[in-house]
């Protein structure tokens, strides 16, 4: 199965000043997308909604290293597949790895998730180093589906 693969590095002391943007609906509303409502603890459901739709994520786990989501809810090439954030600290830098695994099959949208992806974690960055990201829908536009 394909998987969606992105690597960044955040310039922050450890990865307890990550998590938050990862594990709280505010933190993940100010680099995602503005409309995220729902329950960030683990088992709970969290509904992020954006311009042409949306997809709930279940929190499958929460670590000081890792935060792991599976798709409840969403479009049909992401039902079955998870999300996942592995932290990890390399001097001054908190390194976050992160994968979309369990994709069927390489389609289109695939190609449109991993570069949306991509610019939702520079967000991420700019949010975790400045406390200002670009969630949607101020997010860079790529595409003719929004």
């Amino acid at each position: 199965m394909p998987d969606i693969l992105h690597r960044i590095a955040t310039k922050t002391t450890t990865a307890d000043d990550v998590l938050p943007a990862l594990t709280t609906i505010d933190g993940l509303a100010s680099w995602w997308t503005t409309d995220t409502e729902g329950d960030a603890s683990v088992d709970g459901v969290i509904k992020f909604r954006f311009i042409p739709g949306g997809f709930d994520m279940r929190v499958l786990e929460i670590k000081p290293d890792r935060v792991r989501w599976e798709v409840a809810e969403g479009p049909e090439e992401w039902m079955g597949t998870t999300i996942t954030f592995d932290l990890k600290q390399d001097g001054e830098h908190t390194v976050v790895l992160f994968s979309h695994e369990g994709w069927k099959e390489p389609v289109e949208f695939m190609n449109h998730c991993s570069t949306k992806w991509a610019s939702y974690l520079l967000s991420l960055k700019d949010y975790v180093e400045t406390g200002k990201g670009s969630p949607s829908p101020d997010d860079v536009q790529i595409s003719n589906w929004h």
